[in-house]
């Protein structure tokens, strides 16, 4: 018991003290508690940071979309080039005829290589540029046909 004795003789000591703060603290209620200045964040703050990043945002989201509408690379290149036809030929890998002014190029295009099977002329009964004959079956076809010339030969 002794040992208890002696940790709560310093407690019991110590509670008119506290209860003396108390009545000080009742008496002179500014000395007490100070008061805490307004807080920096208010509802229109928050809202003026909101619109900003909305404004942000927009503007990036536009900015894409007009270099993905008007952007380098975009532009045909004169009518010099022009895409005749495709054929997928595996998963990754596909055969396309590219006309360059009167040329045809038989293009292979697989994953980080394009290379150049055959050249030739443009046939005489191929259509125009922007004549807009079905030019997925006209390529289908065409190619079957100079597939069997080409056994054939």
């Amino acid at each position: 018991m002794s040992s208890l004795h002696k940790v709560l003789r310093p407690v019991v000591a110590l509670i008119p003290v506290l209860f003396s703060v108390a009545a000080l603290a009742a008496q002179n209620p500014q000395t007490v508690a100070p008061q805490l200045p307004p807080s920096p964040i208010s509802l229109g703050g928050l809202l003026q940071v909101l619109a900003g990043l909305a404004i942000v945002l927009a503007a990036v989201a536009g900015t894409a979309w007009l270099l993905r509408r008007f952007g380098p690379g975009q532009s045909s290149a004169g009518g010099v080039v022009r895409i005749v036809g495709g054929l997928m030929v595996g998963p990754k890998e596909r055969l396309v005829v590219v006309e360059v002014n009167d040329n045809w190029l038989v293009l292979g295009v697989a994953p980080g290589q394009v290379n150049t099977l055959h050249t030739m002329p443009r046939p005489e009964g191929a259509a125009l540029p922007g004549a807009g004959t079905g030019e997925g079956q006209g390529f289908s076809a065409w190619l079957r046909q100079a597939t069997r010339k080409r056994r054939d030969a």
